[in-house]
């Protein structure tokens, strides 16, 4: 489709004209070459998100239960303090590395990358250390006046340990996104790193550590991922940038800036996603947090496939760009976008029918944060619905368009938040979030087509309305049916996999178009040539 055609109207007509059938037809082979890339690396991605999630939160029930809310909450203040401290430990040099690693191999500038590399290392060691030392410095002050909880300073020692290693275990794990190897760190992190730490963790709580043991369990997890993603990093670098004798080109002006960028942009964000726990926190109790942040994870989890998409999809975004493919851009991010509403609906709609019974399955003292589960899966739902559309932004030179709309919104998230908490506690800092959350992205689509041009909807979203009412049918008589017992969790999870084929068989019958279809069609030859491979080898 044209873009003049999707820029004329917000659903733009799924008619086009023979010329456009030509570039369409022509663009067919790089189409399929890019979805099948971001699909194949985003599906492990995805699969390791729900490997994670699906251990994750059964090890969040254990540590529920085990721990309690108010334990929980102060781990939940004490990551409050990890993320505030780590915008300065980065000074948005980890967020930059996709953009310039993508860009330099792409134009082949190997002594500009071994450079980015190099400098960017050495400024995390050196700002890391400081702040780890200034955490301990102030811990006092921070648990006793500010959060009003003395049992936080004990463990302020193993916080400052888990800021210093996650803050090189991101910047390596984005090195590997750089190069689009994002499989390679899912592997890594989701099913090598998120299992030893569960096991660790388990072993120490079982022991009698408690809370320590936990945050103790992180440490030795991210020391192993470190040491993991060095060695993939240096074999993925090419050769003529491993070369430590090279040239160590100092970092460019726009890669300065852009870092300098999102370091601002990083601290509107932390306060944009994070302010809610403080203020709960300042306002509150830890009890509150603790049930707070158990629904946040749960709604953290709606965007999974989004998610998913970003890590490939967003240096594909740079290397477009850089390229000056437009028209190939566009029809990549409608595309997904339509694929990631889509099987986003099934999981956010079981989410809101089964949100008292999902809450109460970490124990009784956190069913009262069901209003949350709520609240934050429809602001999510509008996430998923405009889709990538920050790293459109951010990717495309774009940065201080996003920045203005980043410090406009982390305001109103702080004021909502000091307006909405003393009132309506933890359920008007889930109204705070989301109302941000919406807001936030409907000025992100507006500033991607006003500068590139682009808006994901078309007609043929449409076409997933009978999927949509279809799955809800079915979660609203699986809800009918619920009962409250033992055997609770395993009778969500069967109506979210009914759900789930409930939406995906009507969607291959309804809610297909042509660019829907070569994906499809993408991956059912390559599932069968795997099976002809199988088949072959026994």
């Amino acid at each position: 489709m044209p873009e003049t055609e999707l820029s004329s109207s917000l659903l733009g007509k799924e008619a086009v004209s023979p010329a456009s059938l030509q570039v369409s037809s022509e663009a067919a082979p790089q189409f399929r070459q890019h979805m099948g890339r971001i699909s194949r690396h985003s599906t492990i991605f995805f699969a390791g998100t729900i490997f994670t999630a699906a251990a994750g939160y059964s090890f969040k029930i254990y540590l529920a239960r085990y721990l309690g809310a108010e334990a929980l909450g102060i781990y939940a203040l004490g990551m409050t303090i990890v993320g505030f401290l780590s915008l300065f430990g980065a000074l948005g040099i980890p967020q930059s590395v996709v953009r310039f690693v993508a860009t330099y191999m792409a134009t082949g500038r190997m002594d500009q990358l071994r450079g980015f590399i190099l400098w960017g290392a050495l400024f995390l060691l050196f700002l890391n250390a400081v702040l780890g030392g200034a955490l301990l410095f102030a811990g006092r002050w921070i648990s006793v006046r500010f959060y009003h909880t003395p049992a936080l300073r004990q463990y302020l020692p193993l916080f400052a340990l888990v800021m210093f290693f996650g803050a090189f275990t991101g910047f390596l794990g984005w090195v590997v996104v750089g190069y689009k190897q994002v499989a390679r760190r899912t592997v890594i992190t989701d099913f090598i790193g998120t299992p030893l730490m569960m096991i660790l963790t388990l072993a120490l709580v079982a022991a009698g550590f408690g809370l320590w043991g936990y945050i103790f369990a992180q440490v030795v997890s991210a020391i192993a991922v470190l040491a993991l993603l060095l060695i993939v990093v240096w074999k993925l670098t090419p050769k003529e940038a491993r070369a430590v004798s090279g040239s160590w080109a100092p970092p460019e002006r726009e890669v300065v800036w852009f870092a300098a960028v999102l370091f601002g942009m990083s601290v509107l964000a932390f306060f944009a996603s994070q302010a809610d726990k403080i203020f709960i926190g300042f306002y509150l109790n830890p009890r509150q947090v603790g049930i707070y942040s158990v629904a946040a994870a749960l709604v953290a989890f709606v965007p999974a496939i989004l998610q998913s998409v970003n890590q490939i999809f967003s240096p594909t975004i740079a290397d477009l760009h850089t390229r000056g493919d437009h028209d190939l851009l566009a029809r990549i991010y409608r595309t997904l976008t339509k694929w990631t509403l889509g099987l986003t609906v099934p999981l956010a709609a079981a989410m809101i029918v089964f949100s008292r019974p999902l809450m109460r399955v970490f124990g009784p003292d956190f069913e009262p944060g069901w209003p949350i589960l709520i609240i934050g899966t429809l602001g999510q739902l509008v996430n998923c619905g405009v889709g990538s559309v920050g790293y459109l932004l951010l990717m495309s030179g774009h940065e201080r368009r996003m920045m203005r709309i980043q410090a406009v919104t982390a305001a109103l998230m702080v004021g909502l938040n000091v307006l909405l908490i003393p009132r309506w506690g933890i359920v008007g800092a889930a109204l705070a979030a989301a109302i941000t959350n919406v807001l936030t992205n409907a000025w992100y689509l507006l500033d991607v087509r006003k500068t590139l041009g682009l808006l994901p909807f078309t007609r043929s979203y449409l076409r997933l309305a009978l999927p949509v009412a279809a799955t809800l049918l079915v979660l609203a008589v699986a809800r009918a049916a619920f009962r409250p017992g033992r055997l609770e969790l395993p009778v969500m999870a069967a109506g979210l996999a009914l759900a789930y084929a409930t939406f995906i068989s009507t969607a291959l019958l309804r809610g297909l178009d042509a660019d829907d279809r070569l994906v499809t069609d993408a991956i059912w030859a390559r599932l069968r040539g795997r099976f002809q491979r199988a088949e072959a080898d026994a």
